[in-house]
């Protein structure tokens, strides 16, 4: 995919085709695209002149060619409880997002943004609550997971595209931060590490499916049934329950992948025994797992749950039959929650 900077080529969003066909129709050997994709996908280079093996006359035709956009770490916020790290990156243009390291027994996994905001609506959610700006390149998805594992000098294992933004409503630059991901000559990582989420685009989840990526497909499901889904989804007005429901039935057996089902759980809302019932009764053909998460407090909305309650629901769904787990609460004391720091940053003005 060829995402222009201006007048200039955006480098590390290029596949390694890509590359190899620009520099060859600069007149360079095809080999000095593997260098450059090293450079740029293994050892991260923020800059052309740190491309050592490269001579300066290339480095020079690469500065005129092509631009390496990079992210700057505008705030970072640590956990003293788990050594959760919270990032609040400044875009070139001026635009922020966040990401959010989290250490596990298994190793490091990064939440990473795929927007600038979010169009969603979704409201208990505080990404959507600043507005959407645009789009994340390819690069820039990437660009937050090289620069937190050079930050923090600790190898990241997974990745989940949960932050700011609707992954599948940048469907095309997610799937090429996806192959990039997992070039074998770039950052290596195997898809079975990465977590797409979704509030539901009904139409990309099959067109998903027929790419075989291997990923986990995460669906923001958070209700039962469409009168209380919609009232806190703008989305499944859109595409409800049912027809959502039927785009996972096919995901599933396209590629054999089990489906994870978040829900948030909010205290009067989505949380009684009786929405339990509706839950296991919408999932009890499905292979899969329920992550239910005590939703997050958001200054700007009145949503409250808490571990307590979560537990109860997931009591309710184990009795009938649903395998189901109360997400781990990480970075509590830096409420690591996405959306939070980029809306601080428009309210002070930084952002454009």
């Amino acid at each position: 995919m060829i995402i222009k900077c201006g007048e200039m080529t955006d480098i590390l969003s290029l596949s390694r085709e890509e590359l190899a066909e620009q520099l060859v129709g600069m007149g360079e050997k095809k080999f000095r695209a593997a260098q450059v994709f090293k450079w740029l996908h293994r050892r991260n280079a923020a800059s052309f002149d740190e491309m050592t093996d490269l001579s300066a006359q290339l480095r020079n035709r690469l500065k005129e060619k092509f631009c390496l956009n990079n992210l700057f770490i505008e705030k970072r916020l640590e956990s003293d409880i788990d050594n959760t790290v919270k990032y609040l990156y400044r875009l070139p243009d001026g635009n922020h997002v966040e990401s959010v390291l989290m250490e596990y027994s298994y190793g490091n996994t990064i939440c990473v943004s795929t927007q600038v905001g979010c169009k969603m609506g979704c409201r208990f959610c505080a990404s959507t609550i600043a507005g959407y700006k645009r789009d994340l390149a390819p690069s820039e998805i990437l660009r937050q997971i090289y620069t937190a594992q050079a930050d923090s000098g600790r190898k990241i294992a997974g990745v989940v595209l949960m932050g700011i933004g609707e992954p599948l409503d940048n469907y095309d630059n997610v799937v090429s931060f996806l192959r990039l991901l997992s070039d074998p000559e770039g950052f290596g990582m195997s898809l079975r590490h990465v977590s797409v989420s979704t509030c539901g685009i009904v139409p990309r989840i099959y067109e998903l499916a027929e790419l075989g990526l291997g990923i986990t497909l995460s669906i923001s499901l958070h209700a039962p049934d469409d009168e209380s889904r919609s009232a806190i989804m703008p989305v499944n007005d859109r595409w409800g329950v049912d027809e959502l429901m039927t785009a996972c039935r096919h995901y599933f057996a396209k590629t054999g992948r089990r489906i994870s089902f978040e829900y948030a759980l909010i205290n009067g809302h989505n949380d009684s025994r009786a929405d339990a019932a509706k839950l296991a009764a919408l999932l009890k053909d499905f292979v899969c797992h329920v992550n239910i998460i005590p939703v997050n407090k958001i200054k700007e909305r009145d949503f409250r749950s808490d571990r307590a309650s979560a537990q109860r629901f997931r009591k309710y769904l184990e009795e009938l039959g649903i395998n189901a787990t109360v997400r781990r609460t990480l970075g509590a004391d830096i409420e690591a929650a996405c959306g939070q720091l980029r809306r601080e940053a428009e309210k002070s003005g930084k952002t454009d």
